[in-house]
């Protein structure tokens, strides 16, 4: 069982990871009224739905992201880069133009770079492998429950008020949560000290690792599948599914929360397996393999009529999603070990990010180019099932790779 403090401190990160995703997929529940506003076409809005991840992915990709969770304060570096992002979204509502609001999205993707390698470092110093799985879980829940009560409580806001109150809201009230966070957050050598940087490898010494190229791939893959439904689903529940605004936020809500309900109980389900015997690469390799496989039930959606079958494919698609999601970064923390948890992650999720890059901008001009979303439902479906066979056979055994020295 964890303690009172790793609850505490667990909590705390679930709540940033619920505020993370909340703020990075607001814009989506908003789409419809800014494509509106700013009278831009599907192709440019598929472009400011992707312009978050360029600079979210380069400064994990470039290293800067992880430089900072490895060589500061773990705690301080999420406080800040927290700051950063809440400031941003909240300052998002008052662009009065696209290229103001590009401007917005760009600095989110800045600020939130440094959480995942941050949640890393803190998890592989903090918690044994026997409870990686839920602590994960937990953490990964709350990017998924952020954009549930998003698409919820986002689509009445924006109905009522208009999509600026909601970026406005959101965005300023979220800086509440440091005054727990500097209070309680970790300490102590592992996560406050600057890491002694002697014998621990480079980013080029980590990807000759067969795993490491692996498992940036198979977070490509995964992130392609996530990101289609975080940045395009509510915009195909009311344009080709003719949802009014209320009932495709609770849809996208159900979708969103069927993942991250998933999610904690696949968490639990592996940890005690584990637990019971099981071996991390037997446990953690069945729930990312058969969790992403069962996803592609994603391309039936588009395929059926009845909006009612669709809708129950939908969630199905979702709850599959989160027997992967419970295990990815269980994964990557034990193959890097506790020293190169966060520059691995920051490496691998750099890379793996890309994908919001892609992703929303190729959906934007499939759609744009057929007037119909069902080649879009298909890449997705196709890019899951290959992160599927990465995760697999890709990824070597899962335990503590042997970094060769310099």
């Amino acid at each position: 069982m964890l303690s009172s403090r790793e609850w505490r401190v667990l909590a705390l990160l679930s709540i940033s990871s619920f505020l993370n995703y909340f703020d990075r997929s607001n814009l989506s529940i908003g789409a419809t009224n800014v494509q509106s506003e700013f009278h831009i076409d599907s192709l440019q809005l598929g472009v400011l739905l992707s312009a978050f991840f360029w600079t979210y992915a380069l400064c994990q990709l470039l290293g800067l992201a992880g430089w900072l969770a490895d060589r500061f304060h773990v705690g301080w570096v999420l406080a800040a880069g927290f700051f950063l992002w809440s400031g941003t979204t909240g300052s998002a509502g008052l662009a009065h133009s696209f290229a103001a609001l590009f401007a917005m999205r760009l600095l989110l993707g800045a600020g939130e770079s440094v959480a995942y390698p941050c949640y890393s470092r803190i998890v592989a110093n903090q918690f044994p492998e026997h409870h990686r799985g839920l602590t994960n879980a937990w953490i990964d829940a709350g990017t998924k429950c952020g954009p549930a009560l998003g698409s919820l409580v986002g689509a009445i806001v924006v109905e009522r008020f208009g999509w600026r109150a909601l970026f406005i809201a959101l965005g300023f009230g979220s800086l509440v949560w440091l005054v727990p966070w500097l209070r309680w957050m970790p300490r102590g050598k592992g996560v406050s000290a600057r890491e002694d940087q002697t014998g621990v490898p480079g980013v080029f010494q980590i990807f000759r690792h067969r795993s490491a190229v692996s498992s940036a791939l198979g977070l490509f893959c995964s992130n392609y599948f996530w990101y289609f439904l975080l940045t395009w689903l509510p915009h195909y529940l009311e344009t080709e599914r003719h949802f009014p605004k209320s009932r495709m936020g609770v849809f996208a809500s159900l979708a969103y929360l069927a993942v991250a309900v998933s999610c904690v109980c696949s968490g639990w389900l592996s940890d005690h397996w584990i637990a019971r015997g099981g071996t991390p690469t037997r446990v953690r390799k069945t729930f990312a393999g058969l969790g992403l496989a069962l996803s592609t039930t994603i391309l039936p959606v588009v395929l059926v009529r009845d909006a009612r079958l669709a809708m129950a494919l939908l969630i199905l698609a979702c709850l599959s999603f989160g027997l992967f999601a419970s295990n990815l970064f269980a994964i990557t923390q034990t193959l890097a070990g506790p020293r190169v948890a966060g520059k691995w992650t920051a490496v691998q999720n750099g890379f793996g990010n890309l994908a919001g890059v892609v992703c929303p901008s190729v959906t934007g001009w499939l759609v744009h180019r057929t007037g119909e979303f069902y080649p879009a439902f298909l890449v997705a479906a196709a890019v899951a099932a290959t992160g599927a066979a990465i995760f697999v056979f890709g990824i070597g055994p899962i335990r503590q790779v042997e970094y060769a020295q310099a």
